[in-house]
């Protein structure tokens, strides 16, 4: 049932508690003042919708706290050089679901992760596959493709999902291969990676793996 209609229900049960003991009143004594009633409404109507409120939060509460539980706030950093990186995001397990075509759909901004948007922070000015980006913390969108996926850089780094997400906010996209694992990774992981004279920056969940390039920026 839906918060409205549990609304309404309670709404309607406090009228019909509040109606009799009106009409009881009245039938004891002479009569029940149209005043007197209207405001003994408004007192129920106010309680009960107080009351449903306090147990919506609570509710809501407990659902994001299993949600979180589920896909727990993970943390990685690195070095680039004398960069750091630092990467944090809800970490989501599969759960027998079909991800990537499925769950997230080819084509559609993702959050990279669950629950809060997944963040890119670093200390210098960096190249991420060849285009510079300034220091700073940005969220980290991306959108999931068969082949290629679309990384996004957005200035807004402390929001909720991509419910608020604002295309105009991107300060970069750069557009990356999609690779097919061999195994599956249960629970989404994301790496800071070096070797010999190249560093990436990437995830691993379901059967892909999604890397970019990110280098020190000469102009640090």
């Amino acid at each position: 049932m839906s918060f409205m209609k549990s609304l309404v229900s309670l709404v309607c049960l406090g009228l019909m508690i509040t109606l009799t003991t009106t009409t009881v009143t009245a039938q004891e004594g002479e009569s029940a003042p149209a005043e007197a009633v209207e405001e003994t409404i408004e007192k129920a109507v106010e309680e009960t919708i107080e009351k449903a409120g306090e147990e919506t939060i609570e509710k809501a509460a407990e659902e994001m706290e299993t949600k979180a539980v589920k896909s727990p706030r993970t943390e990685a950093t690195g070095m680039i050089g004398e960069t750091q990186v630092n990467l944090a995001w809800g970490a989501p397990s599969v759960r027998g679901r079909e991800i990537f075509g499925g769950l997230e759909a080819f084509g559609e901004v993702w959050r990279t992760g669950a629950n809060e948007a997944t963040t890119f922070e670093v200390s210098k000015n960096v190249m991420i596959e060849g285009e510079e980006l300034a220091a700073g913390k940005y969220a980290l969108f991306t959108i999931p493709g068969e082949e290629k996926w679309t990384v996004i850089f957005n200035s807004v780094a402390d929001q909720f999902g991509h419910y608020d997400y604002d295309e105009s906010n991107d300060v970069l996209r750069v557009e990356v291969d999609a690779q097919t694992l061999d195994e599956s990774v249960e629970t989404m992981k994301m790496f800071v990676k070096n070797k010999e004279d190249q560093s990436w920056v990437g995830l691993k969940w379901a059967n892909t793996k999604v890397a970019f390039k990110v280098a020190e920026a000469s102009s640090n």
